[in-house]
């Protein structure tokens, strides 16, 4: 029969054909543990990995609590609290906003508005300088770049604001003094999760491409540093190349010219969700599947995961979770209590057969039709 069938092909669709036979297939080079091989249980680490920036410990929520005469003295006080992002544009922020503003509401503490600087550093340092003029008891934050903008920062204690910080500290701060704590997810141990399913992926000797911020962000850069550990203890024989990108906007057209100079890379990884979808596009663009992994959990890389297709799997954040911490902190420091350097929290591994579930942990809802439409298209995989 193949004879009759070349024969009554038209000659450029022989052409098409044999050329198509000759490109290797990225997914034909994908081992077939790729994830399968991962034991959910024991993917992750079980505790805090990282360290806080300047070396500290990480301290659990937990030591947060408030008792019920220090949850009455809150609503006694009428306290007002500002709030700064670095973008409102990303799930992760949503969700840390929500986890802030729900937790100081439940004690009666007045949220006077979010600022979002789109990542611009004069726009963020504008922000700030306004919330000071509002005269707020305190003020919760992310920097967008912790060295330019960190002589803002040193305005709020001197303002006798308090302020707590979420991923990152700016330079030359110091705890107790300009500070009460900083709040972060275990960045290092979200790496080492997207490592292991990625090494899960990747064939012996094979290269793999890191998709790097390359602003010097501590969150990100613990992030980076946990997959190449992990990798270098573990998968000693995978080769590492990297592509760093400073604006986020740009990723895609970056990632895409990485791939293209770059053909043995048989696996990425992606130092947030958003680059790893605009990386995404880049490869189907490029007609590229390969595994990928990522950090955070957002809708549509939850999407994503939930259709099988290249992106693998996420080391989530709990960013909801993290803005309940850091509301908690605010209250602890308002009241004049002592609180830690750094409060870490615990990482959450996210495959195809555990998305539903880890969309429910970390959005603090059920999931989406779109979501739960992905996955019954790819049962019994996905659950």
């Amino acid at each position: 029969m193949k004879p009759i069938l070349l024969q009554t092909l038209p000659l450029t669709a022989l052409v098409a054909a044999a050329a198509l036979s000759m490109i290797p297939s990225a997914r034909a080079e994908v081992p077939a543990t790729c994830v399968k091989g991962v034991d959910l249980a024991k993917l992750g680490p079980k505790s805090i990995v990282g360290q806080g920036p300047h070396g500290e410990k990480a301290a659990s929520p937990e030591v947060l609590a408030l008792s019920e005469a220090d949850a009455a003295k809150i609503k006694e006080k009428n306290f007002k609290v500002g709030i700064s992002m670095q973008t409102v544009n990303l799930d992760w922020s949503q969700l840390q906003i929500q986890g802030i503003t729900d937790t100081l509401k439940k004690y009666g503490v007045t949220v006077t508005g979010v600022a979002s600087a789109e990542y611009q550093v004069d726009k963020q340092i504008a922000d700030i300088e306004n919330t000071i003029q509002q005269h707020p008891d305190g003020i919760i934050s992310i920097p967008v770049d912790f060295t330019a903008t960190a002589p803002t920062y040193k305005k709020i204690a001197k303002a006798g604001i308090k302020l707590v910080l979420m991923d990152s500290i700016p330079t030359g701060l110091k705890h107790p003094e300009e500070y009460a704590t900083m709040v972060s997810a275990d960045s290092q141990g979200n790496g080492q999760i997207a490592a292991q399913i990625l090494a899960s992926c990747v064939a012996q000797g094979g290269t793999i491409g890191l998709v790097n911020f390359g602003v010097d962000y501590f969150s990100t850069n613990e992030r980076t540093k946990g997959v190449r550990e992990w990798m270098k203890a573990n998968r000693p024989d995978i080769k590492m190349k990297q592509v760093d990108f400073t604006d986020p906007p740009k990723v895609s057209q970056i990632a895409g010219d990485f791939l293209t100079g770059n053909p043995d890379v048989k696996g990425l990884y992606a130092v947030w969700d958003q680059p790893a979808l605009d990386t995404l596009s880049s490869m189907r663009a490029q007609g590229i599947d390969i595994p990928m992994t990522t950090v955070d959990l957002g809708l549509q890389s939850a999407i994503e995961i939930a259709k099988g297709g290249p992106l693998k799997a996420t080391g989530s954040q709990r960013p909801y979770d993290q803005g309940v911490a850091e509301a908690m902190a605010m209250m602890n420091a308002l009241l004049g209590k002592e609180t830690p350097g750094w409060v870490g929290v615990q990482s959450l591994p996210v495959t195809q057969s555990n998305v539903l579930e880890s969309y429910k942990t970390v959005f603090k809802k059920d999931p989406p039709a779109e979501l739960t439409d992905a996955c019954n298209k790819a049962k019994p995989a996905c659950n």
